[in-house]
């Protein structure tokens, strides 16, 4: 049920929209290359300016928001409708797909005894193969950036799960730091250096359990 409540709020073509003049020099949604890309950040704790600024600076013009929860206590500014609304003003699509390709899923089923999530698990399901490839038939017309909370990408399952995933698909994975700097996976960008290079031993769990305070007895769910 929860799938099809996802799926009711994300169907429908992006729109498209020109991108913005970017700082870097790939061209549109594919490098000089003809490689398509996707690129990913998180918001931390920016105001909503600095955020607005990332992103146009290089040319975003879709935010795939792959937040389970799109809320934060912090930042209240990157709360589901506060965040939709600042980037509709801005000439920016937001597109939900926390239900599918989120890094804390409803189900039990994705968690080891520990409770971490699985997320070797999490790629064999059906929602999150489904989103995966609407991304990749996406990325080939938008220019698109994968948001989570986390401004380090490194132990971020925008970068772990979802990230790898798109990769391995052949999909150039590129992540926007805080600092305006761009970083990607195995490979440089100009004078930038690699931030992950291919020898890097692959987490294929979360960091740390995050089901284990919130686990109700007898749920199925949270």
């Amino acid at each position: 049920m929860w799938y099809a409540q996802a799926l009711a709020r994300t169907q429908g073509d992006i729109d498209g929209r020109r991108p913005a003049q970017s700082q870097e020099s790939i061209s549109g949604s594919c490098d000089s290359r003809g490689q398509a890309s996707v690129f990913t950040i998180g918001h931390s704790n920016h105001s909503a300016e600095k955020f607005v600024g990332l992103l146009k600076g290089y040319g975003i013009e879709v935010v795939a928001d792959v937040r389970s929860r799109p809320y934060s206590r912090h930042a209240p500014h990157f709360n589901a409708r506060d965040i939709e609304a600042i980037l509709s003003d801005n000439g920016i699509r937001r597109l939900f797909l926390g239900f599918e390709l989120g890094g804390r899923p409803t189900a039990e089923e994705f968690y080891d005894a520990d409770g971490r999530v699985d997320y070797a698990r999490i790629e064999g399901s059906r929602p999150f193969l489904d989103a995966i490839q609407r991304l990749e038939r996406e990325v080939r017309n938008h220019r698109i950036a994968l948001l989570c909370s986390e401004e380090d990408p490194a132990r971020c399952h925008r970068r772990l799960l979802v990230g790898r995933v798109l990769g391995e698909r052949g999909i150039a994975v590129r992540h926007i730091r805080g600092d305006g700097s761009l970083q990607a996976e195995g490979e440089a960008i100009d004078d930038q250096p690699v931030l992950f290079p291919d020898t890097e031993v692959s987490v294929r769990k979360s960091i740390r359990s995050v089901l284990r305070r919130e686990r109700r007895p007898g749920s199925s769910g949270r």
